[in-house]
């Protein structure tokens, strides 16, 4: 009998320990997890020809967004994700050119980070960062200087602009590659280096229409 009720009791706190976890795991619907344990935590490099293959295939999706939704049509930034942040993966993209034309360093949230792989989330306070498309805004003077507010247009990145996701530079951030050593984290901020940032600027000054922001994996 006595080992009956012990059974019993290991049986039961397992099932309230499932169903509290997966209570959990579907109210916690702003998250994404992508396991990159084996592909991208400790190896998040792919080739040259692979990440302009992913490139051209998200600018080509973006094409037609810009046209529909009044966005520039010349240029668009992309951030590839799948890429360390040793390496440049934030791209300036030439539509019309159908062609690369400058690609930097750019840092993601530092809640972002696990032992598993990357999160991405849009939930406040998080500090994660967010995967989807954004507008870019006015720009504005705030902790790191000039920052431009971002909004998010899809629902993985709806809550951006209330969690102060904005594109910004960092003294921190590196001008060059510097893989495989990691650069800084942010708060969930694309955050960039200052000499990348004026060249970012200089696009954003220029159009007469909101550039897209796309973040994808």
């Amino acid at each position: 009998m006595h080992i009956l009720r012990k059974t019993f009791v290991l049986a039961a706190g397992l099932f309230l320990t499932i169903s509290v976890f997966g209570y959990f795991l579907g109210k916690n619907n702003n998250l994404t997890f992508i396991n990159t344990s084996s592909n991208f935590t400790d190896n998040r490099v792919v080739t040259s020809t692979e990440a302009m293959s992913r490139l051209k295939e998200k600018a080509s999706l973006a094409k037609d967004y810009v046209d529909e939704n009044g966005f520039d049509v010349s240029y668009c930034f992309m951030i590839d994700m799948r890429l360390p942040s040793g390496k440049n993966r934030f791209f300036v993209y030439n539509l019309l050119k159908d062609s690369l034309e400058v690609a930097g360093l750019v840092a993601h949230g530092k809640g972002s980070e696990t032992e598993s792989g990357l999160i991405f989330s849009n939930t406040p306070k998080s500090n994660c960062t967010s995967l989807g498309k954004y507008k870019i805004g006015h720009s504005y003077n705030g902790s790191f200087g000039l920052s431009y507010k971002l909004k998010g247009l899809d629902k993985t990145n709806s809550r951006a602009f209330d969690r102060a996701v904005v594109l910004h530079s960092f003294c921190g951030v590196p001008n060059t590659e510097v893989y495989p050593a990691p650069i800084a984290l942010s708060e969930g901020c694309p955050m960039v280096s200052t000499a990348f940032f004026t060249q970012l600027k200089s696009y954003m000054d220029e159009s007469q229409e909101p550039i897209l922001l796309w973040i994808y994996y």
